[in-house]
């Protein structure tokens, strides 16, 4: 609930028909000041004028005005410079710690206000607002889109950054770990970052020359080689002995196996045919960090990550028995999914480091250009009317429905503000 009163105050959405202290002076709220996520008053550097003497310093906001001594604040020097106690419940006066009494007023919001919250909050429906979307004006859900797809390339961005640390500024460990990561598509993201991290680019690079050598441990790393397995087929035999070779020299320590999903899953996107694919990329040495950087046409991207399996894995899904020949390993709707996840990111975090708007503006451009995902997040926000041209926009919509949408955070969504701004008017 006091999250909900910070909310109020901080939008200015209490009765229309003004704020006064509990002894009846006028209230006129210059400026709320700015939110405390942390310890202390609530709202610093706040101004608010009573009775025409302006005053500036912070606001505290509380259900019941007894919440003030209850939490100890007439004990603690820092809310001393509170300028005004806000509250539902005026129970009791409040005072500073040398005695002197703090001006308090009750904040009154109309009853639609916590019913519309509580709608949006607790309906069983993972888009609450649905059906009142297409009430938004249409400019304003552009102006969220664009501000949510900069967000979710920012949080991409972030990761990719503390990769940069982690890797001592190597932007090709960056690109590897990025783009190892992507190839698990969602559900096997967190298997293949850990099968990255347990392989480094510096021990795969030692045999960039033999693909086979390079298989061996990326597959025995993934946990994926038992001798005791498929004792007739002679390629993973081969590979079982050669990665316990590889394994033994460089004392390595394979994932388990169970961290793989399988279900629901179609053979052509099996883990194994990605790690084939990862092979193939790493063979003869990986710069593709420097590859995307001087690739500015989509079609030469596209052609970097067009992998066309060779040997067994042209011919089988996983272990065992073969199937019919299904070279390309992926299809032209994964690498667009590959561009928007790791190339789009790679740029715009390049680009903060070496301070190009070349680069980030062709981080954009490049997911202006790309078709949309469609799935069920995107198909949810279409039924709602909101049209999504390209990837630019699915990104967006993918970062409101998993940020805003599933944690409810209705009142940190701009349609979720529209939609608690016009029930928070009073009736007369």
């Amino acid at each position: 609930m006091e999250k909900l009163m910070q909310y109020v105050w901080q939008h200015r959405l209490w009765d229309s028909r003004g704020l006064t202290t509990n002894d009846g002076r006028r209230i006129k709220v210059i400026d709320p000041g700015l939110l405390n996520t942390d310890a202390g008053p609530d709202f610093f550097n706040a101004k608010v004028e009573i009775d025409g003497e302006m005053w500036a310093g912070n606001v505290e906001i509380h259900v019941r005005a007894s919440d003030w001594a209850r939490h100890g604040h007439q004990q603690d020097a820092a809310y001393d410079s509170v300028i005004l106690h806000v509250v539902e419940r005026d129970d009791c006066p409040v005072c500073r710690a040398n005695g002197e009494k703090i001006p308090q007023c009750v904040m009154k919001c109309s009853p639609h206000f916590n019913e519309s919250y509580n709608e949006l909050v607790n309906f069983d429906s993972v888009l609450p607002c649905a059906s009142a979307i297409s009430e938004i004006p249409s400019i304003a859900i552009t102006e969220w889109i664009e501000a949510l797809a900069f967000e979710r390339l920012q949080s991409k961005v972030k990761r990719i950054t503390e990769l940069l640390s982690s890797f001592n500024g190597s932007w090709e460990d960056v690109c590897y770990n990025t783009l190892a990561r992507n190839l698990g598509f969602g559900i096997n993201n967190d298997a293949f970052e850990r099968l990255a991290r347990r392989t480094p680019l510096r021990l795969l690079q030692k045999h960039s020359d033999s693909l086979f050598q390079i298989e061996a441990l990326f597959f025995g790393q993934a946990g994926m080689l038992d001798s005791k397995e498929h004792l007739h087929d002679e390629y993973y035999q081969h590979l079982c002995r050669e990665y316990s070779f590889l394994a033994n020299k460089f004392s390595l320590t394979p994932m388990e196996s169970s961290s793989w999903k399988l279900f629901r899953i179609r053979p052509q996107s099996f883990p194994h045919r990605r790690i084939a694919t990862l092979s193939q990329l790493v063979h003869d040495g990986f710069v593709m960090f420097k590859q995307i950087v001087d690739t500015k046409d989509i079609k030469a991207l596209r052609q970097l990550f067009d992998i066309k399996l060779t040997g067994y894995w042209a011919t089988h899904f996983s272990f065992g028995n073969s199937t019919a020949s299904e070279q390309k390993s992926l299809s032209n709707q994964a690498i667009d999914i590959i561009l928007i996840n790791t190339v789009a990111p790679l740029y715009y975090a390049y680009s903060e480091i070496i301070d190009s708007y070349e680069l980030s503006d062709r981080a954009i451009a490049l997911l202006e250009s790309l078709k949309p995902e469609h799935n069920t997040i995107t198909r949810q926000f279409e039924a709602c009317g909101i049209k999504v041209d390209n990837a630019l926009v699915s990104q967006a919509l993918i970062q409101l429905r998993r940020e805003y949408c599933e944690a409810r955070k209705c009142l940190y969504c701009r349609i979720g503000h529209r939609i608690l701004s016009r029930a928070a008017v009073v009736d007369e």
